[in-house]
């Protein structure tokens, strides 16, 4: 499959979906941290092209319940409303397969509840991160591997130069159960 991970500097996701032999292609503003097919620059460009995935990975700056305190300041400077915007992009698009991904925040009122929460305990990982994915023509992630020892190291991070990208990335393990669990979604009945 031709698959567009948008919002994405790692490479993390798109490289989880080569191993798997798809043609995968991250976009972020950011240069990738890793080598491998990236588009450095603004993805909505990209969204009109013929792409049989997408998995979105939107700033929450503006958007996460975290940032709640911020809230009225961002609404009134418009900076919010520009977040919304962008993430709504990502819902109006002729992409029959696509995953948006948010922490817990507005966009369940602004634009509707999602399909699933995630928390990277369920895939490997003995941390807790609540992760929202609203899902077009793919099914629920399913756990591959819940562990105890459940720790917020994301939450208690403290401040540093790197602290928004390192918060921002995704687990291994959940762009595995992606990429393994996704992997024949052109095959999925509705599809």
């Amino acid at each position: 499959m031709r698959i567009l991970v948008a919002c994405e500097f790692s490479g993390v996701v798109r490289d989880a979906f080569i191993a798997k032999g798809h043609d995968a292609v991250s976009c972020d503003l950011l240069p990738t941290e890793r080598p491998g097919p990236h588009i450095q620059g603004d993805v909505l460009p990209l969204l009109k092209e013929p792409w049989d995935m997408m998995l979105c990975f939107p700033p929450c700056t503006h958007l996460c319940a975290s940032g709640a305190k911020w809230f009225k300041a961002k609404r009134e400077d418009g900076r919010q409303q520009q977040g919304i915007d962008f993430f709504l992009a990502f819902t109006r698009t002729v992409i029959p397969r696509v995953c948006i991904e948010n922490p817990i925040g507005i966009m369940s009122t602004h634009y509707r509840k999602p399909e699933q929460i995630v928390q990277p305990w369920q895939f490997g990982h003995g941390e807790t991160k609540a992760t929202c994915l609203w899902l077009y023509g793919l099914p629920r992630l399913q756990p591959t591997c819940v562990v105890e020892g459940r720790e917020p190291r994301i939450h208690r991070m403290g401040p540093g130069p790197t602290r928004s990208m390192d918060r921002s990335k995704t687990y291994t393990g959940i762009a595995e159960a992606m990429a393994e669990q996704w992997d024949a979604a052109e095959d999925l009945p509705g599809s």
